[in-house]
């Protein structure tokens, strides 16, 4: 029932120190965190963290695991091609392929540091419980914590921007007009089905709800979501203004910005996150700190997409509660959240000339550690080593050359550490990753389903992406043209130079 970590450093975030110290965990928990050579209950099993810089699991606030087993594809897409392309790069898929999916992404994460994550996940068309359980089962197989929830809409990509639809070829408009969703109540019916029958500890997998983006869906979609998130204690996780594209289609469709439109119905709220943020206005922003609400952060993907840049500290300053996340393997490319700490910091910096308004290392390192864990509902619980929270522990390797000289530990964890320096991970006082080696999962295995995998869905998703392809030329077309038009955030004082 008990270990104590003897030997190692811990890191002091705050006050940017890394002095020794010995943590005895009880079960899954931090008991006591005392100086080198405190008392331990007889029996208690050792662990050796000599030469080890001991921090908090990172915490993950935004990825999609479904689509793992479609990394890196596309090269110069902005967010509408990539949601043109999504029809193909996560089509076909077994429960089996769903399972492996998000598997894939687990490891990549632990590996990386991260020990808990917001998964918004995809079925189509509509979310299963044997799915939903193959998805939180790949998270507990490999050891994570995890909040999954299912994406939904009840309008597809092409009917939810305005006039998208009209612009398109007639022969392409089939295309388009022939991809479909289900009505929202089958969606919610699906997702209290799996609730009721959810078969993992809560205080490692849970579910929450995603309706995927504002105009993805109807005013009644939106407002029986809600109900049906504070009903359950759910959270509720939306992309909220990652593009120019989506803000312009709010106007037209709310005459009102995603976020005011949202307020009206009130689904802002404690439970609400909104994913990436990159076209808000202060009024915005304030009305989502006045609610309670957070923003997950991910500044890796919104550069990737060309999407822009979301404005953390200003964020920050309406007092909306801020998460980092790594989104996608098909926007991001890698889960790895020392990039994204690191993308985070250097944002911060073009949009802001006075250093003292630019996220410091240390705000960086506690937004992507208890400041994420707050976005997935886990408050208290995980995100710091401290006694009472769970022990989510990431040893990291001193004698890497990552901290030679070890001179700032937090500012080299943000600014130096790319994932190398990991050598093992706790999570719940159980090894997952121990000397470089996963302990729970089988990677050579791993490795071999997924490029079968991989083949077969290349092969099950020829003719859809032709059709994707067919209609990216009008896509690109009618969004840049959309995006291209004045936008009214752009005559608001941002943070920006």
């Amino acid at each position: 029932m008990h270990t104590i970590i003897r030997g190692g450093r811990l890191l002091d975030i705050e006050r940017h120190s890394a002095e020794p110290a010995d943590i005895l965990i009880e079960g899954d928990t931090v008991h006591t965190v005392g100086p080198p050579g405190m008392a331990a209950p007889a029996g208690a099993a050792l662990r050796d963290a000599t030469g080890r810089l001991l921090m908090p699991g990172l915490v993950n606030s935004h990825t999609h695991g479904h689509n793992n087993l479609a990394k890196s594809f596309g090269d110069r897409w902005n967010l509408e091609l990539l949601l043109n392309a999504a029809p193909w790069i996560t089509g076909n898929r077994t429960l089996e392929d769903k399972y492996l999916s998000t598997l894939i992404g687990a490891v990549e994460m632990v590996r990386k540091g991260c020990t808990a994550a917001y998964d918004l996940n995809f079925e189509f068309p509509v979310p299963t419980t044997d799915g939903l359980e193959a998805i939180g089962r790949a998270y507990g197989d490999v050891g994570m914590r995890a909040v999954v929830a299912p994406m939904m809409a009840d309008r597809t990509f092409y009917q939810a921007i305005p006039g998208l639809l009209d612009a398109l070829p007639d022969a392409l408009r089939r295309n388009a007009e022939a991809v479909a969703v289900e009505p929202f109540a089958t969606s919610l019916a699906a997702w209290e089905g799996a609730l009721r029958s959810w078969p993992f500890s809560r205080d490692r997998v849970r579910l929450a709800l995603a309706p995927t983006i504002p105009h993805h869906c109807s005013e009644a979609f939106l407002r029986a979501a809600n109900e049906a998130a504070a009903e359950h204690g759910a959270g509720f996780h939306t992309h909220l203004g990652e593009s120019k594209v989506q803000a312009h289609a709010g106007m037209r469709l709310y005459g009102m910005t995603q976020t005011a439109y949202l307020d009206r119905l009130g689904v802002l709220g404690p439970g609400f996150t909104a994913a990436h943020a990159v076209w808000l206005d202060r009024d915005d922003m304030q009305r989502i700190g006045d609610a309670g609400g957070a923003v997950a952060h991910n500044p890796g993907s919104n550069a990737r997409l060309g999407s822009g840049l979301a404005a953390a500290r200003a964020l920050l300053d309406a007092g909306v509660r801020v998460g980092i996340g790594t989104d996608a393997c098909t926007c991001s490319d890698n889960l790895n959240m020392f990039e994204a700490m690191r993308v985070a910091s250097m944002v911060s910096r073009v949009q802001e000339l006075d250093p003292e308004r630019w996220l410091s290392t240390d705000e960086i390192l506690t937004l992507a550690t208890k400041g994420s864990a707050s976005v997935l509902g886990f408050g208290d619980e995980i995100g710091a080593i401290e006694p009472g929270r769970k022990a989510d522990i990431v040893f990291l390797e001193l004698g890497q050359i990552n901290y030679v000289p070890l001179n700032d530990p937090v500012n080299q964890v943000v600014h130096g550490e790319d994932g190398t320096g990991v050598e093992s991970v706790m999570i719940g006082g159980r090894m997952v990753l121990e000397g470089r080696r996963m302990v729970t999962v089988d990677e050579a295995k791993l490795a071999r389903d997924a490029e079968a995998a991989a083949e077969r869905l290349a092969a099950a998703n020829a003719g859809a992406r032709a059709t994707a392809e067919r209609l990216e030329g009008p896509v690109r077309s009618f969004a840049l043209a959309l995006a291209r038009e004045d936008y009214h955030i752009e005559r608001h004082a941002r943070c920006t130079h």
